[in-house]
């Protein structure tokens, strides 16, 4: 079955929150999502009754997520997987920024304040989307190179379930249950298979980026809008980080601090895949993952950091 979502409230956090639409395996969802600062394709942005609120705290406001879809059957131990069939961006605009306290050149981040120095400077930045020819544009005001044209290409920054051990966790952080782990490979085309730890999944999504480059090194990527498909389905298997497929890799996502933990995480369950689903032996695994593997930094500037494996699928066996 289709379901065509229309969001009439967002959330900020990974977690059991209410659902907002049951669905079966097997069935497509097609929905959209707000940018990251919670701007709708016209560039309005949501109004507060829209957001996730509690009168007793308050919420980080960034990254609004779509959802919680409630997927019937589903059961802690079992595996969520995400065709992600379409990503359609729905502006010709995206905005960036150098954020003041903020990104991967600084320990600063929500709620600390570790550098004695002054912190970057902030400045925003207003991105020409030519969703025709899949590029963008921007002006840099203060360089001999104005206006560079760079590629798109759109994926899901923050994606995941409800945590394990009933844990709520805000949308700018990555774990287990996937998050906000703004990795590019979470695109049209690729299957996201993540661990289920609440009945029903719970499955939130947004933070659609239409580029970023390895590690979101200022904090922002190219934030915008966009109308999402995706096909949810379960496996009856557990796993314990989050998993990519595309046709040419297989890939896991590690999340943690510091940066060489999240490497050994997604490293580590690199090689538990190839051992259990694929018949290597656990130290010969090791060896041709090291020889013929490679890895990408997704992130170096949320509350986790997130590392993923990749192993080529023409090195599995057929």
């Amino acid at each position: 079955m289709i379901h065509r979502y229309q969001p009439t409230k967002y959330y900020h956090t990974y977690g059991p929150n209410p659902p907002a639409l049951h669905i079966k395996p097997g069935d497509i969802i097609i929905t959209s999502t707000v940018d990251a600062g919670g701007y709708d394709h016209e560039g309005n942005q949501i109004t507060p009754e829209m957001r996730q609120s509690n009168p007793d705290t308050v919420y980080s406001p960034s990254n609004p997520l779509t959802g919680p879809f409630h997927v019937e059957g589903a059961e802690p131990g079992d595996t969520l997987t995400v065709e992600i069939q379409r990503i359609t961006l729905t502006r010709p605009t995206a905005w960036s920024r150098n954020a003041s306290n903020f990104g991967g050149l600084t320990e600063e981040a929500p709620g600390r304040r570790l550098l004695y120095n002054d912190p970057i400077p902030s400045q925003r930045y207003e991105w020409s989307l030519d969703r025709e020819n899949n590029t963008a544009t921007t002006t840099l005001p203060g360089s001999k190179q104005k206006n560079p044209v760079i590629p798109l290409h759109p994926f899901i920054g923050s994606i995941g379930v409800a945590p394990r051990y009933g844990r709520v966790e805000m949308s700018l952080t990555p774990g287990e249950y996937g998050g906000n782990m703004d990795f590019p490979g979470v695109s049209e085309g690729s299957t996201l298979h993540l661990p289920v730890s609440w009945r029903g999944a719970l499955l939130v999504f947004g933070d659609v980026h239409a580029a970023q480059g390895d590690g979101e090194l200022c904090g922002v990527a190219l934030e915008t809008s966009a109308e999402i498909q995706l096909k949810l389905d379960l496996i009856k298997e557990q796993i314990e980080w989050p998993r990519v497929i595309n046709d040419d890799w297989i890939m896991v996502a590690g999340s943690s601090r510091p940066l060489m933990e999240a490497y050994k995480i997604a490293h580590v369950e690199m090689v538990k895949w190839l051992t259990t689903e694929y018949g290597y032996d656990k130290w010969d695994a090791l060896q041709l993952l090291s020889q013929v593997g490679r890895c990408k930094i997704a992130n170096t500037v949320d509350p986790n950091y997130t590392v993923v494996a990749k192993f080529p699928r023409k090195y599995l066996p057929q």
